[in-house]
Order: C-alpha cells, then sequence, then structure tokens
C-alpha cells in the first residue's frame, strides 16, 4: 500500500494515509465511521488500486454490497489480482444471487487463489448452497481436508464453526456438538461463539447476577405474619370504655385526642429517664438524702417565728 500511494504526491500521500489508517482501526468496532473515511481517501485518490480496495471492505463491512462489489472489481482490474474473488462472491450473496456466487466457485480464478482463499471460496459458496435451502449439499461442500486436519491454521475455526452450523441446521444435533466443540479447541482468539453455542447445545442457561429486578417468592406462612402484626399495631389504639347504654365495657376505637395524651405522656416518661441518667455535677457536701431529711432536728429559730 505504501509503495501505491508513492505515485501520488507526498501531501496528498499523507493524506490519504491517514484516512486509510482510520479505516482499518474503526472498520470492526464502527464500520460507519470507518466508511466515512473511506470515502474521504477515495476522493482524494481514486486511481490507487489500495483505496479502490479499502473503500471496497468498508462498503461490505456497512452491508453496502452494491458499492462493495464495484469497489472490489476496479482493484481487480488495476491489479490483476484474484485475492477479492471469494468476497466478491460474498457480496453476490448479499445481493440475494447465491446462484451467482456458485457460478464464481467454478470459475479458473479459484484455482489461483492460496490455501487461506481457498478455504474462503468454500466457505462463501456453502453459504450460497443453504441460502438456496440446500443443506445437505452445504455439508458436503464444506468436507474437505482442510476440516479433516488436525493441524490449526488461521482458517481452522471458523471453517469448523460453519460445518458445526450447518449440522446444526440439518438437525444434527449430536454431531454439531462435537463440531463446536472441536471449533472451540481451535478458537484461542475468541473469534467466534463457539463456546456459547455449545453451552446451548448442553442446555446451559446464563443468569446476570448483576441484575436489579430480581422476583421473590413469599410463601403463605410470611403473608400470616404481616397480618397478625398489622392486626397488633390497630389493636394498640383500641381500648375498653364503659358504654352507658349497654352497662357494660366494650372495646372501641380510642378517640384521638386519647392517643396523643398517652404519646405525650410517653414523651415525658422518655424525657425524665433521660434525666436520670445524666451525671449529678454537684459537691457532695450539698447532697440531701432520705436519711437526713428523716433525722433532721427542728430549727429553733424557725419555731420561734
Amino acid at each position: 500500500m505504501r509503495q501505491e500511494l508513492l505515485s501520488l504526491p507526498k501531501g496528498l500521500a499523507e493524506e490519504v494515509s491517514k484516512n486509510l489508517v482510520m479505516v482499518a482501526r474503526l472498520i470492526d468496532e464502527d464500520p460507519e465511521r470507518a466508511y466515512a473515511y473511506s470515502r474521504i481517501a477515495l476522493r482524494l485518490a481514486s486511481r490507487v488500486a489500495a483505496v479502490r480496495e479499502a473503500a471496497g471492505f468498508a462498503a461490505y463491512a456497512t452491508q453496502k454490497y452494491s458499492e462493495a462489489l464495484a469497489e472490489f472489481r476496479a482493484a481487480k482490474r488495476m491489479t490483476g489480482s484474484v485475492e477479492l474473488w471469494p468476497v466478491m462472491a460474498d457480496c453476490e450473496r448479499g445481493l440475494g444471487r447465491p446462484e451467482r456466487a456458485l457460478a464464481m466457485a467454478g470459475e479458473p480464478e479459484v484455482q489461483k487463489l492460496d490455501k487461506a482463499g481457498q478455504v474462503e471460496m468454500r466457505l462463501v459458496a456453502a453459504g450460497a448452497r443453504r441460502d438456496q435451502g440446500q443443506l445437505e449439499a452445504a455439508i458436503v461442500t464444506l468436507q474437505s481436508p482442510e476440516l479433516a486436519s488436525s493441524t490449526v491454521q488461521p482458517w481452522t475455526a471458523r471453517l469448523r464453526y460453519a460445518y458445526a452450523d450447518a449440522l446444526l441446521a440439518a438437525d444434527r444435533e449430536d454431531e454439531a456438538r462435537e463440531w463446536f466443540a472441536k471449533t472451540l479447541e481451535a478458537d484461542k482468539d475468541g473469534a467466534t461463539d463457539a463456546s456459547d453455542r455449545l453451552a446451548e447445545l448442553d442446555g446451559v442457561e446464563f443468569v446476570d447476577a448483576s441484575a436489579e429486578d430480581v422476583d421473590v417468592d413469599v410463601d403463605d406462612e410470611d403473608d400470616d405474619d404481616d397480618a397478625e402484626v398489622a392486626a397488633a399495631e390497630r389493636a394498640s389504639d383500641v381500648a375498653e370504655y364503659y358504654d352507658e347504654d349497654d352497662d357494660e365495657y366494650e372495646p372501641q376505637e380510642r378517640p384521638a385526642a386519647a392517643v396523643r395524651a398517652d404519646d405525650e405522656a410517653d414523651a415525658d416518661a422518655e424525657a425524665d429517664a433521660e434525666a436520670d441518667d445524666e451525671p449529678d455535677d454537684r459537691d457532695d457536701e450539698f447532697d440531701v438524702t432520705d436519711e437526713d431529711v428523716a433525722t433532721d432536728e427542728p430549727d429553733a429559730d424557725r419555731d420561734k417565728a
């Protein structure tokens, strides 16, 4: 890419390269922003194959398949490379044309692809078969020496995952579980959700422990206890008053004035108790006990008066 940008004036090449760097940084986490940067680079240097390719991948990431296909075709014409053949076929799938993707899978360009490209083409072809509802054909398409190999390659996890997913779609659950497990062994970087799919097949349910909305079941006994407490609270405001008409004492609702009087009395008693607990700062020589009062002799002067 750097070599291709050398065809541009230095200042322009730097500006284009900055936008291409942002495309690469954002394409996975924020495809829309990556696409915006790719349009800037494309406007500045549309005759550079690397720019057309980057614009194609940004459009592909945002599911603008027609635009992506046009950019990939332009890059292929400029370079003569068949490296983009599988992703071009997948764009045909995205446009709802799986038959064209299958036709591309049989073209001579596939034989010019490296091993990774051929595996990618096989994945696209299997996906096209599934688009047409041909599940068994998709499974057969994925069966290959690369799938059977015990050596882990960069494409191994994706190939095994696609095979397991096709098996599950065909209701071959036991085989699917086996291949999801094999996918997990090869997927060291967590590129697939094989662990979640495997857990689903095993009937494991994940619960969010941080969830705040938790339903709590209350037993009937607890309800009875709450009712008794409420009844006791209501009973505290009920007393027996004499009913002159019936000539007997009957439980009646206590008047509000009586309730307030009792509350004031309770408050006074509590204040007195607190006062009794306070330390006495007076000197001992001025303390007078009940015994002193009992034995105190009458004051002679006071009697005279």
